[in-house]
């Protein structure tokens, strides 16, 4: 039987066994299934619950919706396209790219769509993860890689009466195209990343646009040009020149971790022209005072925007800032006891960043659950492994995000991480690999005492933070000091076991005294 055969599972039949099984099909699932194909590693299965590959970029197909990293830097190294029509891409544009990436590196036979995964246990005689589809199929893998993303799980606010209102309904990461807000009263509640792309598209439609706003972001110039024809001629048939420009670009973004984990007060010119970009854009002075946020720039997420401000001066738009009491059957009522009308209400909120497994069951040794854990925030390393749970990793995991620059560029060097301790479990002869308690812990404390000085600490309250206020979601330093903690591992970092060696004699690297990975692909500039 091929490589390939035993990754498809028979719902019916036995459980099938894959070296490695990949859950969730974006960026971190496309990325590592084209890393094992490169190195020659075939056996493994790539699963995704809905019914295309994308992830966030197949979830999110609002108006206007865009990305707010340049192109060339928001795309895989090892996997480059020249021909973005933009700088900054837009979503069908990722969404192509990313459908491009399967068919490019011959994933469709190992990919496999509509398949939920419901539970994963780890069988501790057999070192093997035993996981059960939401169709009854399952599957066993010597390894899980998880790369479900933390903007997955859409938030619904805890509002009075949300449920029993008489119009459609429905989240930005769920929109429903099938809705006509031409000549409709129109609420939207939220004005965070994605009510600012598609706030100007609907304001054109819509009769009454109310937007409701808790807290206002900073907000900055897009300097977003179409690409010229002489430019994607030149990066077609020039690599060294896509691999130029993409160091430069990492490198610009890269600047800016400083004002961000080390300096804060350095973020002072850089609120001064958002000031400046407000005054220019918004004619009314009492909305420009209450689009003017009193926290630091940077504590929340900045945005960019050249159209978003301009919609509030339109006369069918009005910017609300009184809490919101309770949505009725007809319309939303703020605290000043006033009830506004509406047709369709939007939800603008977010998503469920700190919280992304649900109940999803993943079940480590000793019974231990990754999502209590993840919840509890048990230490994990770099993001990527949790003690307790043996031969999984994460993509996208705990305080991976930036703020900064590309998160792509985080996903590479847990990747390439990843791979690397794939070679060596094979190489040894392992069943097991697991990161310690101590060394987890020690990335934990080391991650917290530079969290303490960033600028995401200074008293705004945002999606980074869970309910009790620590920082869940972003890396406290710079993207490269992350890759070179990813790229160097200790030896006493990972403990290997065989399948017939007692686990209190679990260390078999004495000898490996540093690892580095094998890849230098997400090193900025090297590749594609």
């Amino acid at each position: 039987m091929s490589d390939r055969s035993r990754t498809q599972p028979d719902p019916a039949g036995a459980p099938r066994t894959s070296e490695v099984a990949i859950i969730g099909a974006g960026f971190g699932g496309i990325g590592m299934a084209i890393r094992l194909r490169q190195a020659g590693i075939d056996d493994f299965v790539l699963l995704e619950q809905a019914s295309d590959i994308g992830g966030t970029w197949r979830d999110n197909h609002y108006p206007g919706c865009a990305c707010d990293i340049p192109a060339n830097l928001y795309s895989l190294s090892f996997a480059p396209r020249a021909a973005w029509s933009r700088r900054y891409p837009t979503q069908p544009e990722i969404l192509d790219y990313l459908h491009d990436c399967v068919a490019r590196f011959d994933l469709q036979p190992h990919l496999r769509l509509g398949a939920a995964l419901q539970e994963a246990v780890f069988d501790a005689a057999r070192g093997l993860w035993c996981l059960r589809l939401a169709d009854g199929a399952r599957i066993e893998a010597r390894m899980l890689v998880l790369s479900l993303g933390q903007l997955h799980r859409p938030a619904i606010p805890a509002v009075e009466g949300l449920d029993r209102f008489a119009g459609p309904c429905f989240h930005s990461a769920r929109w429903d195209h099938g809705v006509d807000l031409a000549g409709k009263r129109v609420a939207v509640i939220g004005t965070g990343a994605s009510a600012i792309q598609f706030v100007p598209r609907i304001a054109e439609q819509a009769a009454q646009l109310d937007v409701y706003q808790r807290t206002p972001p900073w907000i900055l110039p897009k300097h977003d040009p179409a690409a010229e024809p002489l430019r994607l001629r030149a990066l077609r048939l020039v690599p060294l020149l896509r691999r130029t420009l993409r160091a430069v670009t990492y490198w610009q973004h890269e600047a800016r971790a400083v004002g961000f984990v080390l300096a804060p007060r350095l973020m002072q010119a850089v609120e001064r022209r958002a000031r400046s970009h407000a005054k220019r854009q918004l004619a009314d002075g009492d909305v420009r005072s209450a689009m003017t946020p009193e926290y630091r720039i940077g504590c929340k997420r900045i945005l960019l925007s050249n159209d978003f401000l301009p919609a509030l001066n339109r006369p069918n738009v009005t910017l609300l800032t009184r809490p919101i009491a309770r949505v009725t059957p007809a319309g939303v009522c703020t605290d000043d006891g006033v009830e506004r009308p509406a047709d369709v209400l939007i939800l603008a909120t977010g998503f469920r960043a700190s919280d992304p497994l649900g109940d999803l069951r993943i079940i480590g040794r000793d019974g231990a659950n990754l999502a209590q854990a993840w919840r509890d925030r048990l230490p994990t390393r770099l993001g990527l492994a949790m003690p307790g749970f043996p031969n999984l990793f994460l993509l996208g995991g705990p305080n991976t995000g930036l703020g900064h620059n590309s998160v792509v560029f985080m996903l590479e060097a847990q990747i390439d991480h990843i791979l690397h301790c794939l070679r060596r479990m094979r190489s040894r002869r392992a069943t097991e690999i697991e990161v310690s308690a101590r060394a987890a812990q020690r990335a934990e404390e080391g991650l917290r005492r530079r969290m303490a000085r960033t600028v995401w600490m200074a008293g705004c309250r945002s999606w980074y933070l869970d309910a009790t206020g620590h920082n869940t979601a972003l890396w406290p330093g710079f993207s490269i000091g992350y890759w070179l903690r990813t790229r160097f591992t200790a030896a006493s970092v990972y403990r290997l076991r065989d399948a017939d060696t007692p686990r209190r004699t679990t260390d078999r690297a004495s000898d490996d005294r540093v690892s580095p990975t094998a890849h230098a692909g997400a090193v900025p500039g090297r590749r594609d």
